[in-house]
């Protein structure tokens, strides 16, 4: 990591700047916070949930070898075993309806263990905190759900719920969002979001770790950007000796980038 005094003042600036719609910080507040991540939930469903676990970008494996997996951005679980899956989307790609399909149905594969009855099955949540109204219907949330063709609603247990970050209602959901918008460490609805953020911006030890995961960050995106030139020039026809030796890299680096691209493509 680049250590001179401009780019750490730069790394400051850039913490000072974050707010709870950034996922870093979203992700280390409501870790093991169950008073900030029940006060989420129970704002966005609109009704009471004990929650017993919260996690911050908790990974989940595909069991197939080369099947994709996922990071949450909090993951959490009430009393009655229902799983809630909450994330924050700065840019509308990042909210594409088949994403939420793909993490719902990630979060089922965890709920049962080996021969237990699908009727076990507890209810999930998968909640799409967006900071655009993605739908453009200007609701303040979306509660996305499957009907028969009477138009009764298919009851499987499973809801995925988009939350317009534009709302900006004198209610509680409204309060909310604010919140989640605020760059400073005070003047939250909230206090148990207020305390959480004031934590990772104010504590010195908590403020750190948020320096070194923003430094971690535009470290992955330099290395992002410069594989993607490698690949541009791999698909103009350029030669991996040519494009390793533009690079000053080895040649079997080049092809492993090359590798990759054949894996995605």
């Amino acid at each position: 990591m680049r250590q001179d005094k401009k780019y750490a003042k730069e790394v400051e600036e850039i913490v000072d700047n974050m707010c709870l719609m950034d996922d870093d910080l979203m992700s280390r507040v409501f870790d093991e916070n169950i008073p900030a991540t029940q006060v989420l939930i129970q704002t966005i469903i609109g009704r009471g949930v004990t929650v017993v676990e919260a996690k911050g970008q908790w990974d989940i494996k595909n069991s197939l070898t080369e099947g994709r997996g996922i990071r949450l951005d909090v993951f959490a679980r009430d009393s009655d075993g229902e799983y809630f899956d909450c994330e924050v989307q700065r840019r509308d790609e990042g909210a594409d309806p088949r994403r939420a399909r793909f993490n719902s149905s990630m979060l089922d594969t965890r709920m049962l263990n080996k021969s237990q009855s699908f009727t076990k099955l507890r209810d999930s949540y998968v909640i799409f905190i967006t900071e655009n109204d993605f739908f453009q219907e200007n609701e303040p949330i979306y509660n996305v759900k499957r009907k028969l063709p009477s138009g009764a609603e298919f009851i499987d247990g499973s809801h995925i719920i988009y939350v317009n970050g534009q709302y900006d209602g004198d209610d509680e959901l409204g309060h909310l969002l604010s919140d989640m918008k605020n760059r400073t460490a005070d003047g939250f609805y909230y206090k148990e979001l207020e305390d959480g953020v004031r934590h990772f911006k104010m504590e010195e030890e908590r403020r750190k770790s948020m320096s070194e995961a923003v430094e971690r960050y535009a470290d992955k995106r330099v290395e992002e950007d410069r594989e993607e030139l490698i690949l541009k020039n791999l698909i103009k026809g350029k030669s991996p000796e040519e494009i390793a030796d533009f690079f000053d890299m080895s040649v079997d680096e080049v092809r492993k980038i090359e590798q990759k691209m054949l894996i995605e493509a």
